[in-house]
């Protein structure tokens, strides 16, 4: 691919669309900052590719089409046979420490922006902080390298009133559980995540996830969840059915977490998974899902293996139990079910923590150290929790999921598993590319739009007049994952431009090390929140003012998307912007 370098326009407007949708043909084309010439460009909706040129001013696109004559760019892509999509939005990453890390290089999401993905949703399984607005804060003072959305997690919730313990909320608590999730959707929540499989939060009964959950339905906000159970022939479609409950009853859409049949005995489930969820969305609930395209999940070996009881309290309550005698035979039991489910010590890769396993599959060490594989669990664990990598579903339950129109891309990503580095590049070149399980159309669609509307995140995931200018470029012959499970940081290859909000953060595979991104805070709705205090207002009222210049409408100038139910929340400061509820 050729590229131009002239020196960058410094006042781009988008005076080109406005025209447009005018009719104005007298005045010569407004100039664009970006000219993408010549791609073969999904925009997101449509399955079927055009050949079409892109044009960004600023951190907009300002049109997607044939470039009208006269039109000057401060740079010019030359796209010819390279994919020209929206930027990827992972609806479910474990990048929080990184995004919100004091280590700028940390905060660019290299791993994320060098696969084309501009949005990372944190906050996932439940982990995310109620702490909203600091952490907004923390992001405008700090850029990331990605656009970032967040979820509050149950966990933290639940955790401030009862910490780890096996216990059940008063109404005082169930009350103070509420005011948090609340106060974090007046924040900018896109919704309320939890882990329902993590201790504690594996603790708490569907009624309580009900009750909690009502704060951030009144908000129009989302349910994600990791389930319950992914890895049992009961207990995972019993799980799926209570994520299914909880949104009916709290009254909200549901978002299933990195759908999957996970094991032994879940084995050849995703057939009852799928209809269960399509049951549930033809009596008229909102379902939706996200999955990783890799046969090998990835969690905490305590999570993978030691039963909840076992893990109540936190870790040091679990080793006093590693040395009890009075539970050692129900605690071994268990760690060799668990095993058994996970298709054995075989079957499990140290992935992330302690060097000493690094790289080693749990058979290994306890072939080492001359021990039965439920022994190794326990002298692993006794030195330090760790990543592990754990090979247990079959690539016709992940095929089955993924065909699905209400299922779209993510992560899930984790140290030590290659789904942090390569997810989309693998779905593109192991499902479109090696096994044409889907098409290329349906590969962009699933990574943006569906993820987009799914999620409620306004003016992103398509390429259109009038979005924020997140785009990916990629070649088609090389775009792929580099990462293996035994070498699991190598990033991935074939990206010639990540562009998020305008800004060029990668070029021909290389990291220009620009922090582009923002922290895109969903709108709460009127009425529901407290005003917000003078400063912010004026702040929030600067912002408004150039969200109004940049969607500057014919004859009167109005804020698009800013009416009705449509209620924009923009960020305070220079990295302003909008979110806007779709729920």
């Amino acid at each position: 691919m050729k590229m131009h370098h002239p020196t960058l326009l410094a006042a781009a407007t988008l005076l080109l669309a406005t025209q447009a949708a005018c009719g104005a043909s007298d005045a010569p084309p407004a100039p664009v900052d970006v000219l993408i010439r010549g791609g073969t460009v999904y925009n997101g909706d449509d399955l079927t590719p055009t050949v079409a040129d892109v044009g960004v001013a600023g951190d907009r696109i300002v049109f997607v089409g044939q470039a009208p004559g006269g039109l000057t760019a401060g740079r010019v892509i030359e796209a010819a046979g390279m994919v020209v999509a929206p930027g990827f939005i992972d609806a479910h990453t474990h990048a929080d420490g990184d995004l919100l890390s004091e280590v700028a290089e940390k905060r660019l999401n290299l791993p994320f922006v060098t696969q084309g993905v501009t949005t990372a949703v944190i906050g996932n399984d439940g982990y995310g902080s109620h702490d909203i607005a600091g952490q907004a804060e923390r992001l405008r003072v700090h850029p990331p390298g990605t656009n970032v959305a967040m979820f509050v997690g149950f966990g933290p919730v639940r955790q401030s009133q009862l910490g780890n313990e096996n216990k059940a909320p008063d109404a005082a608590q169930t009350a103070a559980m509420q005011a948090l999730v609340a106060r974090a959707m007046c924040e900018g929540a896109i919704g309320f995540s939890t882990g329902l499989y993590y201790t504690p939060q594996n603790f708490s009964t569907t009624e309580e996830v009900i009750a909690v959950a009502r704060a951030a339905a009144a908000h129009g906000g989302l349910y994600d969840s990791h389930i319950r159970d992914e890895q049992t022939a009961t207990g995972l479609p019993a799980a799926v059915a209570e994520a299914l409950r909880v949104g009916r009853e709290a009254g909200m859409p549901v978002h299933i977490a990195h759908v999957k049949a996970l094991g032994a005995d879940a084995k050849g489930k995703s057939a009852q998974i799928i209809a269960l969820v399509e049951a549930a969305q033809a009596a008229g609930q909102k379902v939706t899902a996200d999955q990783y395209p890799w046969l090998a999940s990835s969690t905490r070996l305590s999570a993978a293996l030691i039963p909840p009881w076992a893990n109540a309290g936190g870790r040091a309550a679990l080793l006093a139990r590693l040395d009890d005698p009075a539970v050692q035979a129900r605690l071994r039991a268990d760690i060799a079910e668990n095993l058994r489910l996970r298709y054995g010590a075989e079957a499990i890769l140290i992935a992330a923590g302690n060097p000493r396993y690094v790289g080693r599959t749990l058979a290994q060490i306890a072939q080492a150290a001359q021990v039965d594989a439920v022994d190794a669990v326990l002298l692993v664990l006794r030195e330090g929790d760790n990543l592990i990598a754990n090979f247990n579903q079959s690539d016709d339950d992940v095929r089955a999921f993924m065909a699905k129109p209400w299922v779209g891309t993510s992560s899930d990503s984790s140290a030590g598993h290659p789904r942090a580095v390569g997810s989309f590049a693998q779905k593109y070149a192991e499902y479109v590319v090696r096994q044409r399980h889907i098409s290329l159309g349906q590969f962009v669609r699933s990574s943006t739009a569906f993820t987009a509307d799914a999620l409620g995140i306004a003016e992103r995931g398509r390429l259109k007049a009038g979005h924020f200018a997140d785009i990916v470029v990629f070649d088609p012959a090389r775009f792929a994952a580099r990462a293996t499970y035994t070498a699991p940081t190598v990033l991935s290859t074939g990206v010639v431009l990540t562009m998020v909000n305008g800004q060029a953060v990668v070029e021909n595979d290389v990291p220009r090390r620009v922090a582009a991104g923002r922290a895109l805070l969903r709108a709460p709705r009127a009425g529901l929140c407290p005003a917000p205090t003078a400063a912010a207002a004026v702040k929030m009222s600067l912002a408004l003012d150039g969200v109004a210049h940049n969607h500057a409408q014919c004859g009167g100038g109005s804020v698009a998307l800013a009416q009705g139910s449509f209620a924009p929340v923009v960020q305070a400061g220079p990295l302003a912007h909008l979110l806007v509820t779709q729920r």
